[in-house]
This record gives C-alpha cells, sequence and structure tokens, in this order.
C-alpha cells in the first residue's frame, strides 16, 4: 500500500500526461473540448480514476466519452512509460458533475439574492412597532415600580407581621442587625 504522499504525486502526474495527450497527441475527431479536472488514484496505485468535462452540448459529451474509452489503451501506455513503476493503474474516465452542480450553487445563489432585494425593498418603508431601541440603558432615568400591596394584612397575620409579611422576631431591629436572643 503507497502512502497518500505518493498516491497524490502519482495522481498529479497522470494529470499531466493525460492532459498532454488529449492537447495534441489524439486526433480523434469525435474528441470535443475536454478539459481534465482531477485524477484520483487508489491507495495501492492500481487504478486511476479520471474525471473530465466537456464544453458543448449532450451529444458532444457522449461522442467525447466514446473517443476517450477508444483511447484508452493509447493513454494508458503513455502513462506507465511516464510514471516509471512497476504496474500501470487501469484508467477510467468519468464525466465530472462540476459544471451541473456549479450550476446549481450559482442559481441558488441568484434566488437567496432576489430574495434579500425583496425584503430590503420592503423593508425600506417599515417603521418599528414600538420605540426604535426597545431596550434599557444606564443612562435612562429609572421609573419606579411600585408593587400592589394588600390594604388589610392577610388573615391570621395580626400584629406581629410587618409590612413586608414576615413576623417582628424576625424582622431585626431598624439596622438590620439582630441579637443572640432573637435567633
Amino acid at each position: 500500500m503507497a502512502d497518500a504522499a505518493r498516491a497524490r504525486k502519482v495522481a498529479e502526474r497522470i494529470h499531466e500526461t493525460v492532459a498532454r495527450l488529449l492537447g495534441g497527441r489524439i486526433k480523434d475527431p469525435r474528441l470535443g473540448f475536454v478539459t481534465v479536472t482531477d485524477v484520483r488514484v487508489t491507495g495501492d496505485l492500481q487504478q486511476a480514476t479520471v474525471f473530465y468535462t466537456v464544453y458543448g452540448s449532450q451529444e458532444e459529451r457522449e461522442s467525447s466519452a466514446k473517443a476517450l474509452a477508444s483511447a484508452k489503451g493509447l493513454i494508458r501506455s503513455e502513462v506507465g512509460k511516464a510514471l516509471g513503476i512497476r504496474l500501470t493503474p487501469t484508467i477510467s474516465f468519468q464525466l465530472d458533475a462540476l459544471p451541473t452542480t456549479a450550476r446549481t450553487f450559482e442559481d441558488a445563489l441568484a434566488q437567496a439574492r432576489a430574495r434579500d432585494e425583496q425584503i430590503a425593498r420592503r423593508a425600506q418603508g417599515a417603521t418599528y412597532a414600538g420605540e426604535a431601541d426597545p431596550y434599557r440603558h444606564d443612562d435612562d432615568p429609572q421609573e419606579e415600580v411600585q408593587e400592589d400591596s394588600p390594604e388589610d394584612p392577610a388573615p391570621g397575620a395580626g400584629s406581629e407581621a410587618d409590612a413586608t409579611g414576615a413576623p417582628e422576631a424576625l424582622s431585626g431591629d431598624a439596622s438590620g442587625s439582630r441579637s443572640p436572643e432573637d435567633l
């Protein structure tokens, strides 16, 4: 099993060799404007997958795939000479879905931009339902919140309860300190 660095170097070498062959040596008229986008090699260096794109229609993609399939033997022998390793990897060609995926992403981004523009147009004339800044700040004057206190003390509280409803023995004196006898 080869390490990942060696597999990556072999893939780069295959990429360069196949691109050079498609650019000049292979003269098949069915071969359209083919671009090699990526090459992936298995860890044991026995199989290589060449990803490619074809500029043009679906018909041109199909004819280019047939041309690549017929030139596979020549491409493999040239790759074997360029690599100089004991076993030449088996080469397969895979049409890359990158342009289709990129087009899908571009369409989704265009739709998102259109929705953002629509929301921005709606927001231009909008006003706040309340104040512009609903949060309190330190420099704002504080409003005192008054709690509703019952006029009559709670039943059973009697005279031992002060305004808070706690018995006088536990509320302590005015200074807030308690004597040990009160505890």
